[in-house]
C-alpha cells in the first residue's frame, strides 16, 4: 500500500466517492440549518422549557425507536434506491415546514410532528450511509473514507448552524426552510447519477424478520458491546442537557438571538473539529477510560460556565469544549462499537448503538427539560455539571471492553455430512458436539464452553446447554438450537477465530483420537415427508 493509498484524503480522489461525500456534506449543512431554524422557532412558540426541549427529543426520539429496522432495510434492500427514497422523504418535510412558516401557520404541535419524520429518516439515513462506504472506495482507503465521513459531519456541524442562524435572522424561517430543500434536490441528483455495479444474488440472503431477529439475538450476547451501551447510556443522557437547554441558554442567559444562536452551535461544530484532529494525539496518553473521563468533565465544566451567564465571547470558547468533549466521546464509543462487532451483523450493531445514543439523548432531554421547568435553567445546569461528574466516577465500574478478538470469519466449519438433501427453510435445527473430556478436566471445559456459548448465541443459535451423558461421564454434550437449516448455514459463514480459539481449546482437553462428533438433529413434520416423497 502507497503512502498515498494511506493519506487521509486519499478516499477523495475515488469520483464516486467525492461526488457522494460533497453531496452529503451539502444535505448534512442543511439538516443543521433545518435544526437551528426548528429549534429557534420553538422558542417563539413556547416559553415551556418542556417544550423547548420536546424539539430536541422528537428528533432524536425515531432514531430510538427504526434505527434497528433500518439497519436490517440496509442490509436487505437495494441501498442506492433506499436512499433515495429517504432523501425524498426528508424534502417533503423541508418543503412542509417552508410553507407552513411562510402562510404563519406553522404551530409547536406540527413542528414536533415534523421534526420526528425528519429524525425517521435520519433514523434510515445513518445506517445505510454508512453501509455504502466500502463499496465506494478500495479496502486499503476505507479508515480513510471513514474518517472523512465524520471530518463531514463536523463541517457540516460548524458551517449549518451559522449559516442557518445567519439566513434566519435575514430572511426568516421559510427562506431557512428552502435552502435545506435545495440541498436535498443536490443529494438525490448525486444519488441518482451514482450507479453501483449489480451484485449476484446471496442464496443464503436474509430477510427482514430473521435478520431482525438474529441481530437483537447477538446484541443480547454480546457482552462487549452491553458495555459499551451501558457506558454510551450514562454519558449521553447526562450530556444531553446542553443540547436541550442551549436554545435557552441563547435567549435567556445571553440574551442573544437567532444568528448568535446560529454562532454558538458552529462554536460547538469548530470544537468537534479540533477535538478530533487532537485525538490521536491524546488516546496515547490518556487510553480509553481518560479519554471518556476528560469528555465528562470538560462537558461539566461548559455547563457550569454556561449556568454563570458567563460574556458572549466566555461562553462561546466554552462551547468549543463542549464540541471536543462530544466528539471525544462520540468516536470513542463509536470506534469500540466497531471494534466488539463482526462484519456480517455490524449494520444492525451499529442500529442497536445508535438507538441506545439517541434514546439516551431524547430520554435525557426531555427529563432535563422537566428540570428546568421545576427548578429553573440555572438549577438545571448546575445540576447536570455535577451528575456528569459523579456519572464519571461511577463509570469506572463498568470498564470498557478492550476489544481484542478477531471476529473475522474463520470459515474452519467443515460442510455439514447429509444423508439426504434438507431444504433451507426446514428447521429447527439442534446441533450436537459430543466432547470426550476427563472429569479433572471439566471445570476448565465448562468454562470455555461458557464463553463459547456467546459465540453460539451471537451467530444465530436462539437456545444453547452443555449436558453430560447419564451413563458415561466423559461425554459432555453441547448443543444448541438454530431456527432453520438455512440460518444454520449462516452460522457457518460468522463463526469467528475468536470461537475457532475456544474450540481449538476444547479439543485439546478432548481425549478421544477422532475430532469432537457433530450431529444435526432436524424437527421432522408432516409437510417434510411429503417434500421427500417421489
Amino acid at each position: 500500500m502507497s503512502a498515498a493509498d494511506d493519506s487521509a484524503f486519499a478516499p477523495l480522489r475515488e469520483r464516486v466517492f467525492a461526488v457522494l461525500w460533497i453531496a452529503t456534506v451539502l444535505g448534512n449543512v442543511g439538516s443543521f440549518m433545518r435544526d437551528v431554524a426548528s429549534a429557534w422557532l420553538a422558542t417563539e412558540l413556547s416559553t415551556s422549557p418542556t417544550a423547548v426541549a420536546a424539539v430536541q427529543a422528537a428528533a432524536a426520539l425515531p432514531v430510538f425507536l427504526f434505527a434497528i429496522p433500518a439497519g436490517v432495510l440496509a442490509d436487505i434492500l437495494d441501498r442506492r434506491r433506499l436512499l433515495i427514497a429517504v432523501q425524498l422523504l426528508l424534502a417533503g418535510v423541508s418543503a412542509t415546514l417552508m410553507v407552513l412558516a411562510h402562510t404563519q401557520w406553522l404551530d409547536m404541535t406540527a413542528l414536533l410532528v415534523l421534526t420526528f419524520i425528519g429524525g425517521t429518516g435520519a433514523a434510515l439515513m445513518a445506517p445505510t450511509w454508512q453501509s455504502i462506504v466500502p463499496a465506494l472506495v478500495p479496502k486499503a482507503q476505507l479508515r480513510s473514507a471513514v474518517a472523512l465521513n465524520s471530518l463531514g459531519v463536523n463541517l457540516s456541524r460548524a458551517i449549518g448552524p451559522a449559516a442557518g442562524g445567519l439566513l434566519l435572522a435575514v430572511w426568516g424561517a421559510a427562506f431557512t426552510y428552502g435552502v435545506d430543500l435545495l440541498t436535498y434536490v443536490l443529494v438525490i441528483g448525486a444519488l441518482l447519477w451514482w450507479r453501483p455495479p449489480p451484485t449476484a444474488a446471496d442464496p443464503l440472503a436474509e430477510v427482514f424478520g430473521g435478520a431482525l431477529r438474529t441481530g437483537l439475538r447477538h446484541a443480547l450476547a454480546n457482552a462487549d458491546l452491553q458495555r459499551v451501551l451501558a457506558r454510551a447510556a450514562l454519558f449521553f443522557a447526562l450530556s444531553s442537557a446542553a443540547w436541550a437547554l442551549l436554545p435557552l441558554v441563547g435567549r435567556q442567559l445571553l440574551a442573544s438571538g437567532a444568528a448568535f444562536y446560529g454562532v454558538m452551535l458552529g462554536a460547538v461544530g469548530v470544537g468537534a473539529m479540533a477535538g478530533a484532529l487532537l485525538l490521536p494525539r491524546l488516546r496515547p496518553h490518556l487510553g480509553l477510560e481518560g479519554l471518556m473521563t476528560a469528555a465528562a468533565l470538560l462537558c461539566a465544566a461548559v455547563l457550569a460556565v454556561l449556568a454563570s451567564a458567563p460574556p458572549a465571547a466566555v461562553a462561546l470558547v466554552a462551547l468549543l469544549g463542549l464540541g471536543g468533549a462530544w466528539i471525544i466521546a462520540l468516536t470513542t464509543l463509536g470506534a469500540i462499537t466497531q471494534a466488539v462487532l463482526p462484519n456480517w451483523v455490524r449494520g444492525r450493531g451499529l442500529a442497536v448503538y445508535l438507538t441506545v445514543f439517541n434514546g439516551a439523548l431524547a430520554a435525557g432531554s426531555l427529563a432535563w427539560g422537566a428540570v428546568a421547568q421545576g427548578l429553573g435553567l440555572v438549577p438545571a445546569l448546575g445540576l447536570a455539571a455535577v451528575l456528569l461528574v459523579l456519572g464519571a466516577a461511577l463509570a469506572r465500574h463498568w470498564p470498557l471492553p478492550t476489544a481484542d478478538d478477531v471476529l473475522d470469519p474463520a470459515l474452519s466449519w467443515p460442510e455439514p455430512s447429509l444423508a439426504m438433501p434438507v431444504s433451507a427453510d426446514r428447521g429447527p435445527v439442534q446441533v450436537l458436539v459430543t466432547y470426550r473430556i476427563a472429569p479433572a478436566d471439566h471445570r476448565a471445559a465448562l468454562q470455555l464452553l461458557h464463553t463459547l456459548a456467546r459465540h453460539r448465541r451471537g451467530d444465530g443459535a436462539s437456545a444453547w446447554d452443555i449436558t453430560q451423558d447419564g451413563a458415561d461421564p466423559t461425554a459432555l454434550v453441547e448443543w444448541f438450537t438454530l431456527p432453520s437449516w438455512q440460518e444454520h448455514l449462516r452460522q457457518h459463514h460468522r463463526a469467528s477465530h475468536a470461537a475457532a480459539a475456544l474450540q481449538a481449546q476444547l479439543r485439546a482437553l478432548h481425549q478421544a483420537a477422532e475430532p469432537p462428533t457433530v450431529r444435526h438433529l432436524i424437527t421432522l413434520r408432516p409437510h417434510d415427508l411429503q417434500d421427500a416423497s417421489p
